[in-house]
């Protein structure tokens, strides 16, 4: 079922879902589905599944010269959602990303995706790769989100690379985008920035993602300026409890977002992880709860596949 139909569906109350990683190369499933018993409980519609481009590591010969290898760190996204879903009869949403893939890959993986009756998918540019200062396209691949959101909807349409195939089958993806309160950290302006996610919708973005936030009102101030431009996809917030005090420095720096004074002084002053863990849960619970209160569709958690900090905040909203 589509993201929005379960929105709809669910007629004004607001649901769960959650964000999984694919285990390091090397693990077993096991671990996700570890993760999602610890979630069941919940009754989340949907979960995401993340995809990762590959990255660069250097293997020393014995004459001394050194070899770039290209590997991809956490794969399996497509065989974990399929997987996901067959175990737990829950939809399962894919990340699609620029980097790591070509043109002819991505519609090779859609193709998959659909035979598997997967039909939501979150289309993202996806990250640079560790050690490159900028994102670099894949040769033969996507520069932008918007590239990669056209492709997807020209497959919608029955349109496909290069084969002129009479009465082609069409796919018929729910397509989310990201969505940053705190604009994105390229963007030269946030209207610049509001702009480009107007164009995705206006292309058939469907639903919304936000970037995580801890101020409330950021949020608010993004959903209203959405509104008022006539953007009306649902916008489902992304959020993350704080589970050690390093991630006061890591988060702003990895994710360019801001956490508010009040949130970051209790943290400076907790002596242990779980100090971190119970004032990050207080502060998550009460945003939850004014979000709820607000109206949104979902509360959706960026778990890192550590299910149980995001557990004891939706313990206490369910």
């Amino acid at each position: 079922m589509k993201i929005v139909d379960h929105i709809k569906n669910a007629k004004g109350k607001t649901l769960f879902s959650f964000e999984l990683l694919p285990p390091a190369k090397g693990q077993g499933i096991q671990s996700i589905f570890n993760t999602m018993d610890e979630l069941m409980e919940f009754n989340p519609p949907f979960i995401d599944v993340t995809y990762h481009r590959e990255d660069y590591l250097y293997k020393q010969h014995a004459n001394g010269l050194l070899e770039r290898v290209a590997y991809r760190k956490r794969p399996g996204t497509v065989a974990i959602c399929a997987a996901i879903m067959n175990k737990y009869k829950v939809d399962a949403v894919p990340h699609l990303i620029c980097g790591g893939f070509t043109k002819e890959e991505t519609e090779n993986a859609l193709i998959d995706l659909d035979f598997l009756g997967i039909d939501n998918v979150l289309v993202l540019r996806g990250d640079a790769r560790k050690g490159d200062p900028d994102f670099i396209p894949t040769t033969g691949g996507h520069a932008y989100a918007t590239d990669l959101l056209a492709q997807v909807a020209d497959m919608n349409s029955g349109k496909y690379l290069h084969e002129d195939i009479e009465n082609s089958s069409k796919t018929n993806f729910c397509i989310g985008v990201a969505g940053y309160p705190e604009k994105h950290f390229e963007a030269p302006n946030f209207n610049t920035d509001f702009k480009w996610l107007k164009k995705k919708v206006e292309m058939g973005a469907e639903f919304i993602v936000t970037q995580m936030f801890y101020n409330i009102e950021k949020y608010k101030e993004f959903v209203v300026k959405c509104r008022e431009n006539d953007i009306h996809v649902p916008i489902i917030p992304g959020l993350k409890p704080l589970t050690t005090k390093k991630q006061l420095i890591a988060l702003p720096k990895i994710f360019h977002l801001d956490i508010p004074e009040e949130l970051s002084d209790a943290v400076e002053t907790c002596k242990t992880n779980a100090d971190v863990q119970k004032i990050s849960n207080e502060w998550m619970v009460n945003m939850c709860k004014e979000l709820i209160e607000f109206g949104v569709p979902v509360l959706h958690f960026y778990t890192m596949s550590n299910p149980g900090p995001t557990k004891r905040i939706v313990e206490k909203l369910a």
